[in-house]
């Protein structure tokens, strides 16, 4: 059975935390690098510029590979929306798939609620397998964020 070569997924979390404390975790570089990316993984290059235009270099670590990923954003509203491309790529710096993904974040009675939805396009040929492993990928980063979340809260 041959995988889809486009997939979407539409994740929502809620954070027992002000939304301008979730949205410092996730347009802080610092913060990014401990929470991107499945369990097991780290981020020895992180950078992220949380503006139109910016550019996005993180190179995951994880599974004794690296994983290198470029991005740009096209829409930053503070607080409110993040809306940015992002392609993964081997090694050699080839694409391998394409995403975009567009977070939005709400206040309800000071816990934030954070909506992910991304739309990856496979480019290679291993990129079927990878946009399998989307959902369970963010599923586990956002844990990771929750708990780097906390740590922020405790400052």
């Amino acid at each position: 059975m041959d995988l889809p070569r486009e997939r979407t997924i539409d994740l929502t979390r809620t954070f027992d935390a002000p939304r301008a404390l979730v949205w410092k975790v996730w347009t802080d570089p610092k913060h990014i690098a401990n929470w991107w990316g499945p369990h097991g993984f780290t981020n020895p290059v992180c950078e992220w510029e949380a503006k139109k235009g910016g550019k996005i270099l993180i190179h995951m670590k994880g599974m004794g590979m690296e994983h290198p990923m470029t991005g740009e954003f096209l829409e930053v509203v503070p607080i409110e929306r993040l809306v940015f491309t992002a392609v993964a790529r081997a090694v050699d710096n080839s694409p391998l798939l394409e995403a975009h993904t567009v977070v939005t974040f709400s206040e309800q009675g000071g816990r934030t609620i954070v909506n992910v939805k991304q739309t990856g396009t496979a480019i290679a040929e291993i990129a079927p397998q990878m946009l399998a492993g989307m959902e369970m990928g963010w599923s586990q980063s956002l844990e990771k964020l929750a708990t780097e979340i906390d740590a922020a809260k405790r400052g």
